[in-house]
C-alpha cells in the first residue's frame, strides 16, 4: 500500500474516508435539495483504476465481491457494480491493515441465506401462479 502509507488511522479515521481519497464515492450534485446522478469524485487515479480492474476480474468467482458485483450488475450496470466492489475492496484493505486480522469471506451463498425467506416466497408465489399446488417441508439435510 504504497499510495496510501504505513499509518493508516493518523491520515484517515476511518474506511469511508479512504474511499472517498481514492475517489470511490459519488460526486456532490445536488440542487433544490434533491440529489442528482453524477460521476464518481477525482481521486488518487492509480489506486482507483487498480481497484476497478480488479473489481472487473472478482466477478466470475464464487466469493462474497463476486456475488455482490452480479447482484448490482444486474440492477445497476456493469461499470457501477465494479465501483462499488472497488469500495468494498478498498474498505476490507482499511480493516485488514488497522486491526491487524484476517480476512473472512463470507461465501458466495450470502445475499441467499440472508433473504432466504423472501426467496422461498417468491418461488412459491410463481409456481401457484403457473398453476401448481405447493406444500413446503424443511430438508434434514444441510
Amino acid at each position: 500500500m504504497v499510495e496510501v502509507g504505513t499509518d493508516l488511522r493518523s491520515r484517515f479515521p476511518s474506511a469511508a474516508h479512504l474511499c472517498s481519497w481514492v475517489g470511490l464515492v459519488p460526486g456532490q450534485n445536488e440542487s433544490a435539495g434533491k440529489r442528482k446522478s453524477s460521476k464518481t469524485r477525482k481521486g488518487n487515479k492509480y489506486l482507483r483504476s487498480a481497484l476497478i480492474e480488479v473489481a472487473h476480474s472478482v466477478c466470475r468467482s464464487d466469493n462474497y465481491l463476486g456475488a455482490q458485483y452480479r447482484r448490482i450488475a444486474a440492477r445497476k450496470g456493469r461499470h457501477r457494480a465494479a465501483v462499488v466492489v472497488a469500495y468494498s475492496i478498498m474498505t476490507i484493505v482499511y480493516h485488514i491493515l488497522t486491526r491487524g486480522e484476517d480476512y473472512k469471506d463470507l461465501g458466495g451463498n450470502y445475499f441467499e441465506k440472508r433473504q432466504q425467506e423472501a426467496i422461498v416466497k417468491q418461488a412459491v408465489r410463481k409456481l401457484v401462479n403457473l398453476g401448481f399446488q405447493v406444500a413446503l417441508t424443511a430438508s434434514t439435510a444441510s
